[in-house]
Parts: C-alpha cells; sequence; structure tokens
C-alpha cells in the first residue's frame, strides 16, 4: 500500500542560546582529565540557556522558518509542538509557542506530538498526511529543548552529550506541478526498553509532593549500553523495511539525517548501515544532542549548506525513549 503523501517543506529555521559551553570547560567542571569530554561524546561545543524558555526560543526558530517560507505568519492555520520535553505540564507547548508568535488572535489549533528524541519525525509523518488531505494549508512544526536545566552531572557520560536549542519547518501541499513528497514512515517501539530512558518524576506517579520521590528523579536518567544492544539488534530489519516502504534502496537515499545522539552512536550507525560519510549529516561537535530539536536543526543545516538540493531523497532516521526506533523518507 502505498504511503505517498504530496507535501513540502518550504521553510526550515533553527535558535541556539548565546550561552556556550565547550568540552575543555566541563572537563573542569567534571574534575576529569584535558580532553576526556569530547572524546567521550564527539561535542566539542554546545549551547545552554541563559534566560530563554522553551518557547520563546521555538518562536525564533520558527520565525526563521516563516521567512524562509516566504509567508506571513499569519498564513499558519495550524502549530504542532513536537518537542520531547515540555516547558510546563499545562498547557501544551504549542499554545505557548502561539502567544511568543503574536498570534493569540489567531485561534489556530496547538497541540503537542511527543515520542521524545523521535518528535519531529512523528510530528512530520503524522501532520503530512492532514497537509495532504487538504485539512491544512501551511503547519508549522516546532521543536524547542531544554536539555541542561534536567541533567545529573553525577552521571557524567549522559550529561556530557546534550545541548539546547530548537528547530522549525514549515509543511505545506506540493503545487501540481511540483515532485516534493513523502514516500514513506515507519515506526516500531520495543517496550523491554521503556526504562532505559526516562525522567521518573514530575508525571502522575512521581509528583513532586510525593513523598518517596527522590531528587534523581526528577533528572535524566540512561542506560546507554542497554539502549545500544536493544537498538543495535533491531536497526538493521527496520531500515529495511523503511526502505521497502519508499520503494528506493540505500542507493537511492542522497543524505540520511539521524538523531544525533552522540558521536559514537553516530559512528556505529553509519559503520553497520554502510552509509557514506558524505551522505551522512553529522553536526553533534558543535551542537550536542538537543533531544528532539536535533534532527531538524540537522536538516536545516543540510539545506543552507547546500548538502540538499529540491528533488533529494532524504531519510530521516534515529532513535527515542520508549525505546523506538523511526524514520521517514522524503523528496525534498
Amino acid at each position: 500500500m502505498s504511503q505517498v503523501r504530496n507535501v513540502k517543506i518550504i521553510g526550515t529555521g533553527k535558535y541556539l542560546p548565546n550561552k556556550k559551553v565547550f568540552a575543555h570547560e566541563l572537563d573542569e567542571l567534571l574534575g576529569v582529565k584535558k580532553g576526556w569530554v569530547e572524546q567521550k561524546s564527539g561535542v566539542a561545543l554546545r549551547s545552554f540557556v541563559g534566560n530563554e524558555t522553551a518557547s520563546q526560543m521555538a518562536a525564533h526558530a520558527a520565525s526563521e522558518a516563516i521567512n524562509e517560507a516566504g509567508i506571513h505568519k499569519e498564513e499558519i492555520d495550524c502549530i504542532v509542538s513536537v518537542s520531547g520535553t515540555m516547558e510546563q505540564p499545562i498547557p501544551c507547548n504549542a499554545a505557548l509557542v502561539q502567544k511568543q508568535l503574536g498570534l493569540s488572535e489567531s485561534k489556530i489549533p496547538c497541540f503537542d506530538i511527543n515520542s521524545t528524541c523521535l518528535s519531529f519525525v512523528t510530528g512530520f509523518d503524522t501532520i503530512s498526511y492532514l497537509v495532504h488531505s487538504g485539512r491544512y494549508n501551511n503547519v508549522l512544526l516546532v521543536s524547542s529543548e531544554i536539555a541542561s536545566v534536567g541533567l545529573n552531572w553525577e552521571a557524567k557520560e549522559n550529561a556530557i552529550l546534550f545541548g539546547d536549542g530548537a528547530a522549525a519547518a514549515i509543511l505545506t501541499k506540493t503545487p501540481e506541478n511540483g515532485n516534493s513528497k513523502v514516500l514513506a514512515g515507519h515506526m516500531e517501539t520495543f517496550s523491554d526498553g521503556a526504562h532505559y530512558t526516562e525522567i521518573r518524576g514530575g508525571g502522575t506517579r512521581l509528583h513532586p509532593n510525593n513523598q518517596n520521590a527522590v531528587e534523581t528523579d526528577f533528572l535524566f536518567d540512561m542506560n546507554g549500553k542497554s539502549i545500544f544492544k536493544l537498538s543495535s539488534r533491531n536497526i538493521g530489519d527496520f531500515v529495511d523495511t523503511l526502505l521497502a516502504f519508499s520503494d528506493c534502496t540505500m542507493d537511492d537515499i542522497n543524505l540520511v539525517v539521524p538523531h544525533q545522539a552522540s558521536g559514537m552512536a553516530m559512528r556505529i550507525l553509519r559503520k553497520k548501515l554502510g552509509i557514506a560519510e558524505a551522505k551522512f549529516m553529522n553536526i553533534i561537535h558543535n551542537h550536542g544532542n538537543t533531544i528532539a530539536s536535533s534532527i531538524p536543526m540537522a536538516l536545516h543545516e543540510a539545506i543552507v549548506q547546500n548538502k540538499v538540493q529540491r528533488g533529494s531523497k532524504i531519510m530521516l532516521l534515529g532513535t527515542s525513549a520508549g525505546l523506538s526506533i523511526g524514520g521517514i523518507v522524503f523528496e525534498y
């Protein structure tokens, strides 16, 4: 069954906070030998928020995407936040973004799609059906992540991976004479790994008032070795399935844009799948892992750096807490 949707990305944008944190600064902070942080993480430089909120960062990235699309913000008829973190539990992130964009009187629908690090991929895949069908004309997808506030610096190898930032894309229906389209999307979840990546506190089970909660319940926790084993066992078959749904081979793909999980994870992924380095978008060295923002941020950089052109076939690919593997293939 064909999954093809006539949908086009007409603009992308990104925002990085002004505060820059170098690997050598974290070496000193953590009391490790010089060069340890960059060697372990693959991240030489990352950005952390100062006074920015997630919705403010989202509005900056969204404004750039809107400008690149050549439309007015009033032409946006739906806002979807595709973030793995929340600015606050209620309301949804997207409502806060609408307000930051000065669209409070617009009445346009705002809602969130959250599959942690895969949120942009899941949102793109899901919302493309609504755009293809004509339900919406111009949808703003925006990921905005503040990882820095939830890091446990006692778990050094996890904490050194992350950065803050936002990225956005505008989706619209492809004109009749256009070739841009979504070829296929796919996602698989292996809930045996549900507790390999988590923040246990903050929900209804471990509310801040819960006497059983401890401080580390509200900080990021990850079992990297278990994630690696589970994802490695399944990623090859997953990609084969995604390519089959797309009616493509890996040779047909012009660029793979992976989740920027860690330098080591991306090196292993590229080699395992046999992807040439020139066809693999890697920005982790100066961005860090920006959770769900990492894939659209890397896509934006690929467009800005002219690594893709109209007609290029692009695969977005990643893993997320769940444990889930997800991807989408589209003709840009």
